[in-house]
């Protein structure tokens, strides 16, 4: 059986409370926001 990768990212302090915030309230670019589209759309296509 495959050994499950382990990342060994830790993020402390500010570092954290920052991606802690993000999580919370993301932000995304126009382009960001297209490829979301697009990714919704072909899912949705190949359900049909």
């Amino acid at each position: 059986m495959a050994k499950p990768i382990e990342l060994g990212l830790v993020l402390e302090g500010e570092d954290a409370r920052r991606f802690h915030e993000y999580m919370e309230q993301p932000t995304y670019t126009d382009d960001a926001r297209r490829l979301i589209r697009f990714a919704a759309q072909e899912a949705q296509n190949r359900r049909l």
